[in-house]
């Protein structure tokens, strides 16, 4: 992750140059800055005491909560200005704040509400409302300055800017947790998406491939089964016999296909039982452990059945182990996987083994994945999971 990841209000790029009598560009940027203080501080000041209280007053009417949701709407613009203004003359590169999902936002009076309640504004406003003051004293001190103290007044304009540069960072930079919250939430929602389009693509191949095929061959068969059944009944009992293996084999690989999607015995008993399901078919002998107090919630029941599901089938095929062991068990509001084996090890992330999809797959739901495979092995793979209780299913009559 980048530092301007890390830190939205970081600046970006080199600090100002050290602070010289001769008043070289970054000096004139930051008098410009200084001089214009007045002018943005008097215009800030006048629109947000004047939104306050057109806001405030009306509502005792029914127009009093839309006008102050525009007013602080419009006051994200003036954050957004003096951002451009401190990134233009100062050199301060802030991260915009992410828009308001208003159009996402549902029905009028939720999009009012998040209007309302929008952090970003009310700092912005509060940083408008006490600039006033520091804007007539800076613009009084650099104007004196500029005819009677201009030998300092670089080392003034410095001086005074570095408070305007905490102020812009302190107040107009997005909330590190919540803008670093929203991004993963983004991209956890695109791997999701990704994932069940992955998917849903994968099922189709195997539908189309598989048994689509087989039964198309089956219809065939018996349609030309039922043409010699009179002429040639022999023929036509051997053709009979052939589409009824066609049928074991389409069966076998829907069975196969539904497994790999939703085991039945995973939903009917759980994950103890649907991993030593998974461990009968690995070709290394595999230990299964699992201690939880209830059943988690479906969506992470699945998700770690599928983990193992992949973790054991790359055991199967990349680690020349001749053993290993799947534990299960809760900590907290955490459910923690952990898969061993004795092979060779030099597992990675990016070693083409599906080991970067699990870790995207984790991400997802707010989970871990973190791998311990040296040279030589032994290597332990590690998921965790958020727990979630599972709703209780309503009784069957």
């Amino acid at each position: 992750m980048t530092a301007r990841e890390t830190n939205p209000g970081a600046t970006d790029g080199e600090r100002p140059p050290p602070v010289r009598p001769a008043l070289d560009a970054s000096t004139r940027r930051e008098i410009a800055h200084l001089l214009m203080n007045l002018l943005t501080s008097l215009v800030g000041f006048i629109y947000v005491v004047t939104m306050l209280a057109l806001g405030v007053g009306l509502t005792v009417t029914v127009i009093g909560f839309p006008a102050l949701a525009l007013g602080l709407l419009g006051a994200r613009q003036l954050g957004k200005l003096e951002r451009a203004r401190a990134r233009a003359l100062l050199g301060v590169r802030i991260q915009e704040p992410s828009p308001l999902p208003l159009r996402k936002g549902g029905g009028m009076f939720q999009r009012l509400w998040m209007a309302l309640k929008d952090p970003v504004a009310w700092r912005t406003c509060l940083y408008d409302f006490i600039r006033l003051p520091w804007g007539i004293l800076t613009f009084t001190v650099t104007l004196v300055s500029l005819f009677v103290l201009w030998p300092l007044l670089p080392y003034l304009a410095r001086g005074l800017t570095n408070v305007d540069r905490a102020m812009v960072r302190g107040l107009l930079s997005p909330s590190d947790e919540l803008e670093r919250r929203i991004r993963e939430l983004e991209q956890g929602r695109g791997v999701v998406v990704d994932t069940a389009a992955a998917d849903l693509r994968r099922i189709e191949r195997d539908l189309h491939d598989g048994a689509q095929a087989r039964l198309v061959n089956l219809a065939m068969g018996l349609g030309l089964a039922k043409e010699k059944l009179l002429e040639d009944p022999d023929t036509a009992a051997a053709m009979v016999d052939e589409a009824h293996g066609e049928v074991k084999l389409a069966l076998q690989e829907l069975r196969d296909l539904a497994r790999g999607i939703h085991p039945a015995v995973l939903t009917d008993r759980g994950l103890d039982a649907a991993l030593s399901s998974v461990a009968s078919r690995c070709t290394v002998p595999v230990r299964v452990s699992v201690d939880l107090p209830a059943r988690p919630a479906e969506a992470i029941e699945g998700i770690s059945y599928f983990t193992v599901s992949e973790l054991l089938q790359n055991i199967s095929k990349h680690s020349g182990a001749a053993s290993a062991s799947v534990d299960v068990w809760r900590s907290g509001e955490r459910l923690l996987i952990e898969v061993r084996d004795d092979g060779r090890g030099g597992a990675r992330l990016d070693g083409g083994t599906g080991m970067a999809g699990l870790a995207e797959r984790l991400g997802a739901v707010d989970g871990l994945f973190v791998i311990d495979s040296p040279t030589g092995g032994p290597t332990t793979v590690t998921a965790e999971l958020p727990w979630r209780d599972r709703e209780s299913e309503p009784q069957r009559k």
